[in-house]
């Protein structure tokens, strides 16, 4: 993640103010984590039922995925696991709101390996801890630098999204345009 970006940036195979990451569940959890630690070389990140409240997640094995996998990721009640579980969740390091970029969270209301709550939680977290609370951010646009926006799947889908070859379809739409809004959002035309 954070060094293959370094690296294209350093070849000059990428245009560094053109990149945008997305990741689902696990994946979003990179894609947190890489907004935290360089949001200052991403456009954008799409974050889709991200797994970003790490230490709460696997502090509760009343969930039904935490106690099997301890093992992958560790035991908060270890305190050596819990302080590198907290290096890295998303939920405990949020960036600087001066210099983050456009942010498109995902959850889904029917989802049982990541609840909406953690990605809710997280956008909470993110806007709450913006002084401005917005302010340089241009209401007209979905994707100005600092905008932090949730899509709440409501429907039958869960954790890959909506149900139905449409509903799929539609949804994969709307993160491309958003993505390609993002990339385009700083472009010289």
């Amino acid at each position: 993640g954070e060094a293959a970006v370094a690296d294209f940036l350093a070849d000059g195979f990428v245009d560094g103010t053109r990149i945008v990451t997305r990741g689902l569940s696990a994946g979003g959890l990179l894609a947190g984590a890489l907004y935290s630690r360089r949001p200052e070389r991403f456009a954008g990140v799409v974050a889709e039922v991200p797994f970003v409240d790490v230490l709460t997640t696997m502090s509760n094995p009343d969930l039904p995925l935490t106690i099997a996998e301890w093992d992958e990721w560790g035991n908060p009640a270890d305190p050596d696991d819990s302080a590198v579980l907290r290096s890295y969740s998303p939920a405990d390091n949020p960036p600087d709101a001066d210099t983050r970029p456009a942010l498109l969270v995902t959850g889904a209301l029917h989802d049982t390996r990541v609840l909406i709550r953690e990605p809710a939680k997280w956008v909470a977290t993110l806007r709450a801890g913006d002084p401005a609370r917005g302010a340089g951010v241009d209401p007209s646009s979905p994707v100005s630098r600092g905008t932090v926006l949730f899509r709440a799947e409501t429907g039958s889908g869960a954790h890959a999204g909506p149900v139905g070859r449409f509903s799929q379809l539609e949804y994969e739409a709307e993160i491309y345009a958003w993505v390609l809004a993002c990339v385009n959002a700083g472009a010289d035309d």
